[in-house]
């Protein structure tokens, strides 16, 4: 079974309070995405295509041999995979969503997904259960599986009191995905197309969403100096 893996990098990063792109800000003397790129390698995948921002050659520079797509505008996070839609025409395969900004995911955990898909699931998300849910999006599931993805901002108090939330990361059909995005719309807040919607679009299709849980440390996201710190500090532990 072919497996693609889709690494949406075109973030800027304005809160590290640097100029460089933010997924090349180091950990332990590298490049956070290279990191990702080790794990995504290691994990068996080598078809890898990098979405990145207008004006970054230094991240295209940093992921070669692997080819860059750009987004041109930052429209969300389902505009930024649909950057990469000519690697996205059907095939008998899945394709697995990763984030440049979030470099800790082990191997395993994408071999997990890969498996949940498998095993049937059209679309796998990567949930967890932090000791504080509280901005955190949230998995909504009901006796079919995956229902829908709520943020927080947007959740009732009955889907606040859910554990389970959403890491962002995911596993999506090779031969559904091109259309599902498609369907994605924009009528929100912030006029931004959301990944997370692609769930509901599948199950308007009758199509089976799971989840695979995994450990909060691996699905450490980087947006601030002290979470690159933190994220250097759980780097290092898991090396001793």
């Amino acid at each position: 079974m072919h497996i693609k893996a889709i690494i949406l990098g075109a973030g800027m990063g304005k809160r590290m309070r640097s100029d460089l792109p933010k997924v090349l800000h180091p950990i332990c003397g590298r490049p956070m995405i290279n990191l990702l790129l080790d794990s995504v390698h290691a994990s068996g995948i080598d078809d890898i295509t990098v979405v990145i921002g207008p004006n970054m050659p230094a991240v295209a520079e940093a992921v070669h041999p692997c080819p860059t797509v750009i987004q041109t505008e930052r429209l969300g996070t389902a505009h930024a995979v649909l950057a990469a839609e000519k690697q996205l025409e059907p095939f008998d395969g899945c394709v697995l969503i990763l984030f440049g900004d979030s470099p800790l995911i082990r191997p395993q955990t994408m071999q997990k997904m890969i498996q949940a898909y498998r095993d049937g699931a059209d679309v796998v998300v990567l949930g967890f259960i932090p000791p504080d849910a509280r901005r955190y999006g949230r998995l909504i599931m009901d006796n079919d599986g995956l229902k829908a993805i709520v943020e927080y901002k947007d959740a009732t108090d009955a889907q606040r009191a859910i554990r389970l939330c959403n890491s962002g990361f995911m596993c999506i059909n090779g031969q559904k995905i091109k259309a599902l995005l498609h369907e994605i719309k924009n009528d929100n807040a912030a006029g931004e197309y959301y990944l997370t919607d692609i769930v509901s679009a599948a199950r308007a299709h009758d199509l089976k969403c799971d989840v695979v849980i995994g450990d909060m440390d691996e699905l450490h996201g980087i947006n601030t100096p002290e979470e690159l710190e933190t994220a250097q500090e759980i780097y290092l532990r898991r090396r001793d």
